[in-house]
């Protein structure tokens, strides 16, 4: 039976404001090169305003969509926020966060994501400025 190795890296995915932004590649290159077959990849953002998502990569009226939704949903300068120490959107940057996800599980099978037809990976960024969003990426498996 073929030993367990484990490797990690952290990449970078530069945004430009509210939405999502696809970091598929990144990360099928990285597992790729990373020589593990099979095994479980694990993706981690490090940060509290922002959050990763497998959506649609097809269609990019599923991001707008969502886009809308939480706008709608989490809107901003609502008065009902006392945090707004770097603006109207830090809160609401907050709660989007809370409501999806921080970190991802997906199986790696023949050395790729076993991500189906339709999915990607994506940063989905909360707030409104230009952001560099840090991802850990660890690879467990043989």
């Amino acid at each position: 039976m073929p030993a367990m190795r484990q490797t990690l890296t952290e990449i970078r995915v530069a945004t430009r404001g509210k939405g999502l932004y696809a970091c598929t590649s990144q990360v099928v290159e990285w597992v790729h090169a990373s020589g593990i077959r099979q095994g479980l990849l694990t993706l981690y953002i490090r940060h509290t305003s922002a959050s990763l998502l497998i959506q649609e990569n097809y269609d990019p009226t599923v991001q707008s969509d969502l886009e809308r939704f939480f706008a709608r949903l989490v809107p901003e300068a609502d008065p009902v926020y006392e945090h707004v120490i770097e603006g109207t959107d830090d809160m609401p940057a907050h709660v989007r966060a809370a409501l999806t996800q921080t970190h991802l599980a997906i199986p790696v099978v023949d050395g790729q994501p076993a991500l189906g037809t339709w999915q990607g990976i994506y940063v989905f960024e909360h707030r409104r400025a230009v952001q560099t969003r840090r991802i850990m990426l660890h690879l467990l498996g043989e």
